[in-house]
């Protein structure tokens, strides 16, 4: 079996909303309402485990139940940070689960089809994840914003969410590196060698970030006629 963690635990502090970021209103509905539904009706995903704050607990409580999410299996609290909040969803994970997909709630149109690739490519070779060529060009500098080099666009990928992988392989990285500072999960996988497989996404699997993100969700949401 195959178990969706979804990360609300966030503030959206650069965001600069009056709610926390899993709550801002894209439409007519919260932002974690998009990204839960399309786990919740997704054929692989077994169960879902929702990562909040205390903060945000009872406002999300509230607005999930207002939709059938019959794969919800438990509301745990988040931790301090990122990493903290996903060991927190990873201990509440099913025995029988061998798999363990991770979705920020702040990317709220993950698509079907996506979502079944990077779970394909995960159970080939036990760790995947979901990313895009970066459109702009990149300069890496070593100090004093002095351009140092600049990068080959064709070997480098932007990551996304979700990202799948093998619960065993995972929660080994986690206690052994859960005091690094890491970006993604993936990064944890990594520090021990272990291949993770990059897999194609695409451009509309935004995230949430800042008050530009949220104008081109509204407008996304616009053009699609999302029906939940």
């Amino acid at each position: 079996m195959l178990s969706a963690i979804l990360l609300a635990a966030g503030k959206g502090r650069r965001l600069n909303a009056a709610v926390p970021k899993p709550l801002v209103k894209i439409g007519n509905k919260p932002a974690i309402i998009y990204s839960l539904n399309n786990l919740n009706k997704h054929p692989d995903v077994g169960e879902i485990i929702l990562v909040v704050s205390l903060a945000n607990r009872g406002k999300i409580v509230k607005a999930v139940k207002k939709y059938p999410f019959k794969k919800i299996k438990e509301i745990v609290l988040g931790g301090l940070r990122r990493q903290d909040s996903v060991y927190n969803g990873l201990k509440a994970v099913g025995k029988r689960s061998d798999w363990v997909l991770i979705h920020d709630s702040a990317r709220p149109f993950i698509d079907s089809k996506s979502i079944t690739k990077v779970i394909a490519a995960a159970k080939k070779s036990g760790a995947a994840i979901l990313a895009v060529r970066p459109k702009a060009t990149i300069k890496f500098c070593r100090q004093s914003n002095i351009v140092s080099k600049t990068l080959n666009r064709d070997r480098l990928w932007e990551a996304q969410t979700p990202q799948v992988f093998k619960k065993n392989l995972l929660l080994s990285a986690y206690k052994k590196y859960s005091q690094a500072d890491v970006t993604d999960d993936a990064s944890l996988v990594e520090k021990p060698g272990k291949r993770v497989r990059v897999v194609e996404g695409n451009y509309g699997n935004i995230k949430i970030t800042t008050g530009e993100d949220l104008l081109l969700a509204d407008l996304i949401v616009k053009r699609k006629a999302y029906a939940i």
